[in-house]
This record gives C-alpha cells, structure tokens and sequence, in this order.
C-alpha cells in the first residue's frame, strides 16, 4: 500500500476504520487521504434549511458545501488520529456517493480504499441497491469494509 483512501463519516464504526486506516498507513509509510463526501440530497437539504433561516438572503454554494466536507474530514482526522504518526491530507466532495469516492481514489492515485459499510438485510440490498457494495464490485484496487 502506497496511497490509502478513508472514507470519513460520523459513526463510531467510521471513526474506528479512519483510525485503523491511519495506523495501516503509518505502519507501511503509505500516504493516507481522508474524504468526506456530501451526496447531493444532503447539499440540498443544506441549502434549503440555509435559506429558511436566512429568508433567501444567503446561498449555499457547491464550494462552501465542499468546503465543509473537508473540514469536516479534517476534523475527524484530529480527533481519531491525534496519537497517530501519519501525515494525512483531507478531502470534500459534493456528489455521488460511489462514484465520487472512485474518481477521488483515481485521482490521487490511491491503491486501497477503507470505509465503513452499513449493515442491511438481503432483501433491504435487493430492494435499495447498496453503495459498498458498488464500490467493491467498481473499484480496481482492495476495499477493506467495516460494517457496524
């Protein structure tokens, strides 16, 4: 492993693999970026509280709103890395989830990708589609998937 990528998320799983994932990447001297992605429904649900509280006076830009997913990925990678040797650099992104976090892992050049699944029934899969699952079947390099 030579570039990880994490995906970053509020969940104590997520946290527990951005974490392993720094500690993986220290341990082989990997480069490690951290990502936050805001999918699209969740940027226009943010625009839209946006705008009622400041009754239309305000916009919500797709750059504040990657703006915000770096830092929120960069937030997440001081509290869970602060005892971890590795240097990271922190990414946002608007958009498709799946697709979003490919073409980030391509663009940096990543060679492993570690996020945190969620845990659904067969059928909940069959009816709603899954993203990790995507993701692994799309990605050309290793996935490693924690599921709570």
């Amino acid at each position: 492993m030579d570039h990880a990528l994490a995906v970053v998320g509020p969940t104590e799983t997520a946290k527990a693999l951005t974490r392993e994932a720094g500690e993986l990447a220290a341990g082989v001297d990997a480069e490690l970026t951290l990502l936050h992605v805001t999918d699209e429904d969740e940027y226009d649900e943010q625009r839209e509280q946006l705008a009622q509280i400041s009754r239309g006076d305000s916009t919500y830009s797709v750059g504040q709103a990657v703006e915000g997913a770096r830092a929120y990925a960069s937030d997440i990678g001081r509290e869970v890395l602060e005892d971890v040797d590795v240097p990271y650099e922190s990414a946002g992104s608007v958009g498709e989830r799946v697709e979003t976090i490919l073409s980030e892992a391509r663009r940096r050049d990543c060679d492993h990708i570690f996020i945190a699944g969620r845990k659904r029934s067969p059928t909940g899969k069959a009816l709603f589609g899954d993203d990790t699952q995507e993701l692994i079947l799309d990605a050309e390099v290793p996935v490693t998937v924690v599921t709570e």
